[in-house]
């Protein structure tokens, strides 16, 4: 039997009078990535910031329904969003280091977090980075600053920042968009990775990165979820013609 550990129940997000997400039903499978795909504007990313609450940092922002995370409704009164958020990681389109050392972007979160052990830190820190694949390239630079680090190190970094808080959710919205081919294909060896431990959700506009890196794929059109589906069966044998005409490169 499926575990869920995200769920959206017949979300409606509105920004001011425009309604971005229409009745939203979706389901993440725990330990497993769901890719969601779509033309620009149909609403990926805003029912991916929906489950960290993203979205509250946007006015005129309205919700109905209700988002799940782990059975817990998280736009119910008793939830804090700062403990949603070391619960649910999110990893953004181009890197956003900090103007501190190596060491110190990872451990930012832990000492905001109020972990004042020193031995606790670095050895979160060191196994952050060896689990986002970054450790050969950067453990004999540590204290130099992260801004001195590639494109594609840099959002390692960032995927490493974010592992340091043991998330159980990472949310992805369109990781490796600003990298080359070889950072992208580190990435998506990355995420490949990382679903052992977490439940991965990534947005991206890449017909051939979802189609590789996901076990299941959501397709959305105008603010709705038209399908959902394994990877295989989106591809191979979707059953709405919205989503064949997106899939087959007939408009998108």
């Amino acid at each position: 039997m499926f575990k869920f550990t995200v769920e959206a129940k017949d979300l409606n997000l509105f920004y001011g009078d425009f309604q971005a997400l229409k009745t939203i039903n979706f389901q993440a499978v725990k330990h497993t990535v769901t890719a969601f795909i779509g033309p620009s504007g149909c609403g990926k990313s805003t029912l991916l910031r929906t489950f960290n609450r993203m979205n509250d940092l946007i006015d005129g922002v309205r919700i109905e329904g209700a988002a799940f995370v782990d059975n817990i409704n998280v736009y119910d009164k008793s939830v804090h969003v700062d403990d949603l958020r070391k619960k649910v990681g999110m990893v953004f389109q181009k890197p956003n280091p900090f103007p501190k050392s190596i060491f110190e972007n990872v451990a930012y979160g832990l000492r905001v977090n109020g972990i004042r052990d020193n031995k606790v830190i670095e050895e979160r820190v060191i196994n952050s980075i060896k689990q986002a694949a970054l450790w050969e390239e950067v453990k004999d630079k540590l204290k130099k600053s992260a801004l001195e680090l590639s494109g594609g190190q840099q959002q390692r970094l960032c995927i490493a920042r974010t592992l340091a808080i043991k998330p159980k959710v990472i949310l992805m919205d369109e990781p490796a968009s600003a990298l080359d081919p070889i950072s992208t294909g580190k990435i998506e060896e990355l995420i490949y990775e990382l679903k052992k431990d977490y439940t991965i959700i990534i947005v991206t506009h890449n017909m051939q990165q979802a189609s590789r890196i996901s076990d299941y794929t959501a397709f959305f059109y105008l603010g709705e979820l038209v399908e959902w589906n394994t990877t295989s069966a989106i591809f191979m044998n979707p059953q709405d013609i919205k989503t064949q005409n997106y899939v087959t490169g007939r408009f998108g």
